[in-house]
């Protein structure tokens, strides 16, 4: 009994070692995780308060702002005309703005205000001289603005009679897009969520300081749209403002034929050979017929898809179309004050960014606003470069809408 007793203590003895050892290592795991979780509390805290809650400076143009808008008007008159006849000399100026001012460049002795198309309603007020600085050797100017919900936005606008281009600053993008973050979180976890960085990391993502190169004169062309079917232009927002509303977006069955829609079309634009490309284009058509007719869309609707792809799919085929063009022309440099400008890569992140927009195509089914037909229209734009080089001559008409251009092309 002694004997088996000793032995029944000797063999129990190393499982509470075990046991023991067991419990340290738990607690000590549980310890290294909450020095973790502590730790990424503190530095996500920590980028909210060192990353900049406001543009550094609002009252002008900053070294590198004036440098990003210098090189969107040299980009737009070295290579503009490739793109599109006479948007390269075209007189297209440009409005940016941040949180307390905007401000007009290339304009001299502008009118007051701004009209916003398409009601035309008249907002803003007299535009002064910037004192003390200059745009180059030129004059600009700015105005104060009342509220962050009274801008010019990012689309074009009219001054006076002329067409202006407008976008907010890219620093003032930054921080918008990082106050959006944050209030799409609840109160106890926005003081710890990185939405600062999130919004640095986002914009960097998705094409860094080149993308907003190439976003100013996406809005640029918005400007050319207006110079030349100023009439289009403002029946493009008004079909879509008017009936937004009655588009079945949430419908499950819509959104099942838009994702077959949509994948068509992007293989149609990673095809392999031209044969291949119109044969999906004749399978995109049908579909897209079909489509609306199963889903019962009237005039009005099928007007909305068209024209939204006519105004914003141009745009967005346009701001990387001359991203291409900027990465690819021997011979084309970007100006030399852009090499002050941390995280511009000289256009030469256009292949990521080429893949990961045809990538986005396959994306946009679900999508509730207007943003689907930026790739919708985008796509059917670079199957047009492949099927019907001249197509650019006919669009910017009343009338010719890309789908047309499409078919004509399949004849």
């Amino acid at each position: 009994m002694k004997n088996n007793q000793t032995s029944s203590n000797s063999s129990s003895a190393p499982d509470t070692k075990r046991i023991h050892r067991g419990r340290g290592c738990l607690v000590f795991s549980i310890g290294c995780l909450l020095s973790a979780c502590g730790l990424a509390v503190g530095l996500s805290s920590l980028s909210n308060i060192l990353l900049p809650s406001r543009s550094p400076v609002t009252d002008r143009l900053g070294d590198l702002g004036k440098a990003r808008l210098a090189e969107a008007f040299h980009l737009r008159r070295d290579l503009g005309n490739t793109l599109w006849p006479g948007w390269g000399e075209a007189d297209i100026p440009m409005i940016v703005y941040n949180e307390e001012y905007a401000f007009l460049v290339g304009y001299p002795n502008p009118p007051a205000g701004w009209k916003k198309i398409p009601t035309q309603d008249a907002q803003g007020g007299p535009w002064e001289a910037v004192p003390n600085d200059t745009y180059g050797d030129q004059t600009y100017y700015r105005q104060r603005l009342p509220n962050q919900s009274i801008t010019p936005q990012a689309f074009a606008v009219l001054v006076g009679d002329r067409w202006v281009s407008s976008m907010p600053s890219r620093e003032w993008m930054e921080v918008d897009l990082g106050n959006s973050f944050r209030k799409g979180f609840p109160p106890i976890f926005q003081p710890v969520f990185p939405y600062r960085l999130a919004a640095r990391l986002f914009l960097s993502a998705a094409g860094g300081k080149d993308m907003y190169i190439c976003a100013l004169l996406h809005e640029s062309f918005h400007a050319y749209q207006g110079l030349h079917v100023p009439a289009r232009l403002s029946a493009a927002e008004t079909v879509f403002n008017q009936n937004k509303n009655r588009y079945p977006s949430e419908s499950g069955m819509f959104r099942v034929d838009w994702q077959a829609e949509l994948n068509i079309l992007a293989d149609a634009v990673q095809a392999k050979s031209d044969p291949e490309a119109a044969e999906l284009v004749r399978q995109f058509l049908d579909h897209r017929r079909k489509r609306r007719a199963a889903a019962d869309l009237d005039a009005l609707l099928i007007d909305l898809e068209r024209e939204k792809e006519w105004e914003e799919g141009l745009a967005k085929y346009t701001e990387l179309a001359i991203w291409r063009l900027a990465a690819s022309t021997e011979g084309y440099s970007p100006l030399p004050a852009m090499a002050g400008d941390p995280g511009f890569l000289e256009y030469s992140n256009f292949d990521q960014i080429w893949s990961q927009q045809v990538t986005q195509i396959r994306n946009m089914a679900g999508d509730e606003g207007d943003t689907r037909f930026y790739y919708t229209g985008l796509a059917q734009a670079i199957l047009l470069d492949r099927l019907a080089p001249d197509w650019r001559t006919k669009i910017l008409t009343e009338a010719a809408a890309l789908e047309d251009l499409l078919k004509d092309a399949l004849q």
